[in-house]
Protein backbone atom coordinates (compact mmCIF):
# COMPACT_ATOMS: atom_id res chain seq x y z
CA UNK A 1 0.00 0.00 0.00
CA UNK A 2 1.63 3.54 -0.90
CA UNK A 3 1.73 6.14 1.75
CA UNK A 4 1.45 9.08 0.11
CA UNK A 5 1.41 13.04 0.73
CA UNK A 6 -0.83 15.31 -1.41
CA UNK A 7 0.53 18.90 -1.30
CA UNK A 8 -2.31 21.51 -2.35
CA UNK A 9 -2.52 25.23 -2.72
CA UNK A 10 -6.12 25.16 -3.72
CA UNK A 11 -9.32 23.55 -3.49
CA UNK A 12 -7.87 20.07 -3.97
CA UNK A 13 -10.73 18.68 -6.44
CA UNK A 14 -7.86 16.18 -7.52
CA UNK A 15 -6.98 15.29 -3.47
CA UNK A 16 -10.71 14.47 -3.19
CA UNK A 17 -10.69 12.71 -6.31
CA UNK A 18 -7.92 10.22 -4.40
CA UNK A 19 -9.59 10.13 -1.19
CA UNK A 20 -12.32 8.46 -3.40
CA UNK A 21 -10.16 5.98 -4.90
CA UNK A 22 -8.93 4.89 -1.74
CA UNK A 23 -12.29 4.57 -0.19
CA UNK A 24 -13.69 2.69 -2.68
CA UNK A 25 -10.87 0.34 -2.67
CA UNK A 26 -9.68 1.66 -6.69
CA UNK A 27 -6.32 2.68 -5.09
CA UNK A 28 -4.39 0.69 -2.56
CA UNK A 29 -2.98 3.56 -0.60
CA UNK A 30 -2.84 6.05 2.57
CA UNK A 31 -2.49 9.27 2.66
CA UNK A 32 -0.31 9.88 5.26
CA UNK A 33 -0.68 13.74 4.92
CA UNK A 34 -2.14 16.96 3.03
CA UNK A 35 -0.04 20.14 3.65
CA UNK A 36 0.30 23.09 1.87
CA UNK A 37 1.93 26.41 1.53
CA UNK A 38 -1.36 28.57 1.95
CA UNK A 39 -3.57 28.21 5.23
CA UNK A 40 -6.67 28.66 3.01
CA UNK A 41 -6.06 25.94 0.89
CA UNK A 42 -9.66 24.34 0.31
CA UNK A 43 -7.31 20.97 0.17
CA UNK A 44 -6.54 21.30 3.95
CA UNK A 45 -10.83 21.24 4.81
CA UNK A 46 -11.27 18.11 2.01
CA UNK A 47 -8.38 16.39 4.23
CA UNK A 48 -9.74 17.33 7.18
CA UNK A 49 -13.13 15.83 6.45
CA UNK A 50 -11.82 12.59 5.40
CA UNK A 51 -10.12 11.96 8.82
CA UNK A 52 -5.96 12.95 7.10
CA UNK A 53 -3.30 15.11 8.84
CA UNK A 54 -2.63 18.16 7.97
CA UNK A 55 0.22 20.73 7.85
CA UNK A 56 0.84 23.99 6.56
CA UNK A 57 4.32 24.90 5.63
CA UNK A 58 4.01 29.24 4.54
CA UNK A 59 6.60 29.71 1.93
CA UNK A 60 6.63 32.95 2.37
CA UNK A 61 8.34 32.13 5.92
CA UNK A 62 11.24 31.03 3.95
CA UNK A 63 14.25 33.35 2.49
CA UNK A 64 14.71 30.75 -0.49
CA UNK A 65 12.61 27.66 -2.33
CA UNK A 66 15.24 25.26 -1.25
CA UNK A 67 14.80 26.41 2.32
CA UNK A 68 10.81 26.24 2.21
CA UNK A 69 11.54 22.67 0.28
CA UNK A 70 13.74 21.59 3.77
CA UNK A 71 11.02 22.27 6.00
CA UNK A 72 8.96 20.23 4.07
CA UNK A 73 11.00 17.62 3.85
CA UNK A 74 11.27 17.37 7.45
CA UNK A 75 7.15 17.47 7.78
CA UNK A 76 6.98 14.40 4.79
CA UNK A 77 9.64 11.88 6.47
CA UNK A 78 7.59 12.74 9.69
CA UNK A 79 4.64 11.13 8.77
CA UNK A 80 5.67 8.30 6.91
CA UNK A 81 6.02 9.59 3.01
CA UNK A 82 6.89 7.48 0.80
CA UNK A 83 5.41 9.00 -2.43
CA UNK A 84 4.75 12.57 -3.04
CA UNK A 85 1.85 13.60 -4.95
CA UNK A 86 1.77 17.67 -6.40
CA UNK A 87 -2.39 17.91 -6.89
CA UNK A 88 -2.34 21.75 -7.91
CA UNK A 89 0.32 22.66 -5.86
CA UNK A 90 1.84 26.30 -6.89
CA UNK A 91 5.05 26.13 -6.08
CA UNK A 92 8.25 24.79 -8.17
CA UNK A 93 10.30 22.34 -6.09
CA UNK A 94 13.78 22.23 -5.75
CA UNK A 95 16.93 19.27 -5.80
CA UNK A 96 16.53 19.92 -2.30
CA UNK A 97 12.73 18.01 -2.17
CA UNK A 98 13.49 15.80 -5.15
CA UNK A 99 16.42 14.28 -3.46
CA UNK A 100 14.76 13.42 -1.09
CA UNK A 101 12.09 11.16 -2.95
CA UNK A 102 13.84 10.38 -6.04
CA UNK A 103 11.43 9.17 -8.95
CA UNK A 104 8.73 9.17 -6.68
CA UNK A 105 7.29 12.55 -6.79
CA UNK A 106 4.41 13.14 -9.15
CA UNK A 107 2.81 15.95 -10.86
CA UNK A 108 -0.56 16.14 -12.36
CA UNK A 109 -0.28 19.34 -15.78
CA UNK A 110 -3.95 20.30 -17.34
CA UNK A 111 -1.93 20.14 -20.99
CA UNK A 112 -1.05 17.32 -23.20
CA UNK A 113 2.90 17.87 -22.38
CA UNK A 114 5.30 18.24 -23.48
CA UNK A 115 2.97 20.57 -25.31
CA UNK A 116 2.16 24.23 -22.54
CA UNK A 117 4.13 23.74 -19.33
CA UNK A 118 3.69 26.00 -17.11
CA UNK A 119 0.86 28.32 -15.69
CA UNK A 120 -2.08 28.67 -17.73
CA UNK A 121 -1.98 25.87 -19.99
CA UNK A 122 -6.00 25.41 -20.40
CA UNK A 123 -5.47 29.52 -22.28
CA UNK A 124 -2.68 28.76 -23.83
CA UNK A 125 -4.11 25.41 -25.76
CA UNK A 126 -7.28 28.20 -27.12
CA UNK A 127 -4.50 30.95 -27.71
CA UNK A 128 -2.93 28.08 -30.20
CA UNK A 129 -6.15 27.03 -31.46
CA UNK A 130 -5.35 23.52 -30.88
CA UNK A 131 -8.04 20.71 -31.43
CA UNK A 132 -6.94 18.30 -29.06
CA UNK A 133 -6.37 19.13 -25.22
CA UNK A 134 -5.63 17.33 -22.03
CA UNK A 135 -3.92 15.96 -18.89
CA UNK A 136 -0.69 14.64 -17.97
CA UNK A 137 0.42 13.07 -15.39
CA UNK A 138 4.43 12.98 -14.74
CA UNK A 139 7.33 12.16 -12.50
CA UNK A 140 8.64 15.44 -11.83
CA UNK A 141 12.28 16.81 -12.31
CA UNK A 142 14.28 19.92 -12.08
CA UNK A 143 12.47 21.40 -15.15
CA UNK A 144 8.91 22.91 -15.02
CA UNK A 145 6.81 20.50 -16.51
CA UNK A 146 9.54 18.14 -18.33
CA UNK A 147 9.88 14.86 -16.24
CA UNK A 148 8.94 11.77 -17.53
CA UNK A 149 5.55 11.13 -18.83
CA UNK A 150 3.53 8.33 -17.06
CA UNK A 151 0.25 8.61 -18.73
CA UNK A 152 -2.27 11.20 -20.46
CA UNK A 153 -6.09 11.53 -21.29
CA UNK A 154 -7.20 13.85 -24.50
CA UNK A 155 -10.18 15.96 -24.52
CA UNK A 156 -11.33 17.65 -27.71
CA UNK A 157 -11.51 21.67 -27.80
CA UNK A 158 -14.76 22.69 -29.10
CA UNK A 159 -15.81 25.76 -31.63
CA UNK A 160 -16.62 28.61 -28.89
CA UNK A 161 -14.57 27.44 -25.92
CA UNK A 162 -13.58 29.01 -23.02
CA UNK A 163 -10.89 28.81 -20.55
CA UNK A 164 -13.54 28.24 -18.05
CA UNK A 165 -15.47 25.33 -20.42
CA UNK A 166 -12.00 23.51 -21.04
CA UNK A 167 -10.72 23.81 -18.10
CA UNK A 168 -13.99 21.21 -16.36
CA UNK A 169 -13.40 18.68 -19.10
CA UNK A 170 -9.55 17.88 -19.01
CA UNK A 171 -10.57 18.48 -14.63
CA UNK A 172 -12.71 15.68 -15.38
CA UNK A 173 -10.31 13.61 -16.71
CA UNK A 174 -7.60 14.34 -14.82
CA UNK A 175 -9.86 13.26 -11.58
CA UNK A 176 -9.80 9.04 -13.34
CA UNK A 177 -6.40 10.01 -14.68
CA UNK A 178 -4.18 10.42 -11.64
CA UNK A 179 -5.78 7.84 -9.65
CA UNK A 180 -5.55 5.24 -12.17
CA UNK A 181 -1.69 5.99 -12.11
CA UNK A 182 -1.03 5.84 -8.81
CA UNK A 183 -2.74 2.31 -8.53
CA UNK A 184 -0.35 1.10 -11.29
CA UNK A 185 2.44 2.28 -9.15
CA UNK A 186 0.88 0.32 -6.14
CA UNK A 187 1.12 -2.45 -8.17
CA UNK A 188 4.56 -1.99 -8.71
CA UNK A 189 3.89 -1.66 -12.50
CA UNK A 190 5.56 1.72 -12.86
CA UNK A 191 9.17 1.57 -13.76
CA UNK A 192 11.78 3.98 -13.88
CA UNK A 193 14.85 3.27 -15.59
CA UNK A 194 18.11 5.05 -14.83
CA UNK A 195 19.58 7.45 -17.61
CA UNK A 196 21.66 5.21 -19.44
CA UNK A 197 24.16 7.73 -20.23
CA UNK A 198 25.26 10.81 -17.76
CA UNK A 199 22.87 13.71 -18.70
CA UNK A 200 20.47 11.26 -20.18
CA UNK A 201 16.70 11.09 -18.96
CA UNK A 202 15.19 8.55 -16.95
CA UNK A 203 12.83 6.37 -18.83
CA UNK A 204 9.80 5.31 -17.53
CA UNK A 205 7.70 1.80 -18.18
CA UNK A 206 4.14 1.69 -17.39
CA UNK A 207 3.01 -1.72 -17.63
CA UNK A 208 -0.90 -3.56 -17.10
CA UNK A 209 -2.09 -2.07 -20.48
CA UNK A 210 -4.95 0.85 -20.99
CA UNK A 211 -5.20 3.17 -17.81
CA UNK A 212 -9.23 4.26 -19.09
Amino acid sequence: MLKLAVLVSGGGSNLQAILDAIATKALAAEVVLVASNRADAGGLDRARRAGVPTAVVPHRDFVSREAFDGALVDVLRAHGTEWVVLAGFMRIVTPVLLDAFPQRVVNIHPALLPAFPGAHAQAQALAHGVRVAGCTVHLVDTGTDTGPILAQAAVPVLEGDTVEALSARILAEEHALLPAVLQRIAEGKVIVDPPSEVGGRARVRVGGGPLR
